[in-house]
């Protein structure tokens, strides 16, 4: 075991031959660099596009809903650009709104009880909290994009819901 391999040659070195001064690791190094899903299909860019002058889509967004934005008659989505003619908006509420007594109302209901019996209306405290998304998509020109709209509170729904009327007005 101590001896010398007797297959080694003098000009062969373990591993792959590498040039000087490049990486063995990491991303490839040729540009550009596309990244790719599993099955092999490249990214889109993720930018968005910048209008050109006297392009028909310039001007100040019309409505923005998560990270879809309606630019004159583009609808304009990390994944690129859709147009706006013919779209189709849905929306899905996944959001819940939960009523429970916090716990402040019964230490208070607790301490008070010993008092007098009117410390029993502290359990009529509730405390309501909602959690949850708003799921946005929208399908256009052989697109689709989804967005998700965090629930602030029981009524974010109508908020979107009222944008998305508009922006199927803006699509007929």
């Amino acid at each position: 075991m101590s001896d010398p391999n007797p297959y080694k040659s003098e000009d062969y070195e373990w591993g792959p031959g590498q040039q000087a001064g490049t990486p063995g690791y990491g991303y490839p190094q040729t540009p550009p660099y596309q990244p790719t899903v599993p099955e092999g299909v490249p990214v889109p860019p993720q930018h968005l596009p910048v209008p050109q002058p006297g392009m028909a889509g310039a001007g100040a967004p019309l409505l923005s809903l998560g990270d879809i934005t309606v630019v004159g008659d583009q609808i304009i989505t990390p994944a690129g650009a859709m147009p706006l003619k013919g779209a189709v908006w849905n929306a899905m509420d996944m959001s819940r709104t939960e009523e429970k007594m916090p716990t402040v109302a019964i230490v208070l209901a607790v301490i008070f009880f010993l008092f007098c019996l009117l410390g029993l209306l502290f359990l009529l405290m509730k405390e309501k909290t909602t959690t949850g998304f708003i799921q946005v998509t929208v399908t256009s020109g052989g697109r689709h994009h989804a967005t998700m709209i965090p629930a602030r509170g029981p009524d974010t729904i109508h908020w979107v819901m009222g944008q998305l009327n508009y922006a199927r007005s803006l699509s007929m």
